[in-house]
C-alpha cells in the first residue's frame, strides 16, 4: 500500500516537488492547466473522470487535486465528498475549478468538503497563490500524521516493553509466593500436590460464589485469581513449628496443639510485615488474611482471633473449607486418606458452625469438579513452583490482579 504521507521528514515544502492532479472531462481544459503548473515546477496528472481519479488517488496520492464539478458519470460533488469521507484522503485539499457561477454550486461544494473554489476562467495570480497555499498546508498536515504515526509506535513499543516487564515482575512474584508456600510443605513428604489442590479447589469455590451474584460487592475475576495464587500461603507458619509436634504420628496433646496452632499467627505476622515493607495492600494482603483466619470457625468459636461470620475475611473462609476437606482426603503422619464421601458428610456437618454456609452450597455445587480436581493431581503427583507457574501462565495467561 502506497503511503498516503508525503515530505514526511521534510521540513520545507521547498524541498518537496508538489504533485497536483487535475481532474476534468474536457482536455482542453486539462491541457490549459498542465501548460500553466508544469513551467512552474509541479509534477501534474490528468484525469477526465472522477472513478479514474479516485483509483489515482488511492494507487498514488497527490499533494493538491483540481476538480472540476460537472463530469459525466460521477461529478465532482460526490468525488470530493468521497475523498472527504476517507481518513486516507480527506486531508488532500480539493480546489474546485469549475464554470458553475450559481452561489448554489459553491455552496455545495463546500458542503461536500470541498478547500476552496474557482470560477473559469481562473486568475493565473490567485490560483497560483491558493495552490501554494493549499500545499504547504498538505505539507504541515503530513507532517502532523506522521508525528503521530511515529508516537503511536513508541507508545506500542513503550507498552511492549511494560508489559514484558509486568509479566517479569508478575512472575517473579508468583514464584516468590509459590516457594515460600513450599517451605511449610516440604517438612513433610507425605502431603504431596497439597498446595496444587488447596488453590484449584478455591479457585472452583469462588467462581460457584462469583455465579451466583450474591458476592458481586466483593467477588470478581482479579479476586478469584488473586486467590489462587495467595492461597497456598495459608500454612507458611507452620515453619515455626517444631518437627516433633508437626511430624507427630499420634494424637497431640493440649500443650502441642496449642503450639501447633501458633502457625497462623507466626504465618500471619510474617505476611503482614512483609505487606506493610512492601505497601500496604501489596499482592501480600489476601495471603495474609488466609494466613491468620483459615482457622476461625463461623460460630466464633475458631483461632487464634475467634471470629465470627462475615467477620472472617471472604478469602479465609473459602479456604478453610478448601483446606479441612484436602487435609481429610489426604494422607497425614497421623492418619489415612479418608474416602470423598466420608469427608464430605463430615464438612457438611460443619455447615453454619464451622463453616460459612454460602461457601458450603458452593462446594456441594462443585462437587464433582473438586473430586476430579482432586483425582487429577493425585495421578499427577506434585510439580515444582516454577513448573507450576508456568502451566498457569501457559494455559491461561499472565494473571492481571498482581500490581
Amino acid at each position: 500500500m502506497i503511503s498516503m504521507i508525503r515530505g514526511v521528514g521534510t521540513t520545507d515544502p521547498e524541498d518537496v516537488t508538489p504533485r497536483i492532479m487535475v481532474v476534468d472531462d474536457l482536455v482542453e481544459n486539462t491541457r490549459v492547466l498542465e501548460q500553466f503548473l508544469t513551467p512552474r515546477g509541479y509534477e501534474v496528472i490528468c484525469l477526465g473522470d472522477g472513478e479514474a481519479a479516485l483509483e489515482a488517488v488511492a494507487a498514488e496520492p497527490p499533494d493538491v487535486i483540481l476538480l472540476d464539478l460537472m463530469m459525466p458519470g460521477m461529478d465532482g460533488f460526490e468525488v470530493c465528498r468521497q475523498l472527504k469521507q476517507s481518513p486516507d484522503t480527506r486531508h488532500i485539499p480539493v480546489i474546485i475549478i469549475t464554470g458553475m457561477r450559481e452561489k448554489e454550486a459553491n455552496v455545495m461544494a463546500l458542503e461536500a468538503g470541498a478547500d476552496d473554489f474557482l470560477v473559469k476562467p481562473f486568475d493565473a495570480v490567485l490560483l497560483s497563490a491558493r495552490i501554494r497555499s493549499s500545499f504547504r498546508s498538505k505539507m504541515l498536515q503530513d507532517q502532523i500524521i506522521s508525528y503521530q504515526q511515529q508516537l503511536e509506535e513508541a507508545n506500542q513499543n513503550l507498552e511492549h516493553r511494560v508489559l514484558e516487564r509486568t509479566t517479569q515482575v508478575i512472575r517473579t512474584q508468583q514464584v516468590a509466593v509459590f516457594s515460600l508456600a513450599r517451605l511449610a510443605e516440604s517438612r513433610d513428604t507425605e502431603t504431596g500436590a497439597h498446595l496444587e489442590r488447596i488453590r484449584s479447589y478455591v479457585r472452583e469455590l469462588a467462581l460457584e460464589l462469583l455465579d451466583t451474584g450474591r458476592f458481586d460487592d466483593k467477588i470478581d475475576d482479579a479476586f478469584v485469581e488473586q486467590l489462587y495464587l495467595s492461597s497456598p500461603l495459608h500454612d507458611i507458619g507452620k515453619v515455626g513449628i517444631p518437627d516433633r509436634i508437626l511430624l507427630k504420628p499420634g494424637r497431640l496433646t493440649a500443650e502441642e496443639f496449642e503450639i501447633m496452632k501458633s502457625h497462623s499467627a507466626i504465618g500471619g505476622d510474617t505476611l503482614r510485615a512483609a505487606d506493610l515493607e512492601a505497601g500496604q495492600n501489596s499482592f501480600l494482603a489476601m495471603g495474609r488474611d488466609i494466613a491468620y483466619y483459615h482457622h476461625e470457625r463461623w460460630d466464633g468459636t475458631g483461632y487464634p482471633a475467634c471470629l465470627s461470620k462475615t467477620g472472617i475475611p471472604l478469602a479465609a473462609r473459602i479456604t478453610a473449607v478448601a483446606d479441612v476437606y484436602d487435609a481429610l482426603t489426604s494422607r497425614r503422619p497421623y492418619k489415612e486418606p479418608m474416602t470423598h464421601e466420608k469427608s464430605k458428610s463430615l464438612i457438611v456437618e460443619g455447615r453454619g458452625t464451622q463453616f460459612d454456609p454460602d461457601v458450603m452450597d458452593a462446594f456441594l455445587a462443585r462437587e464433582e469438579a473438586i473430586v476430579e480436581i482432586g483425582r487429577h493431581l493425585d495421578e499427577a503427583g506434585p510439580v515444582s513452583p516454577i513448573m507450576a507457574l508456568n502451566q498457569v501462565i501457559e494455559t491461561e495467561g499472565t494473571p492481571s490482579a498482581l500490581p
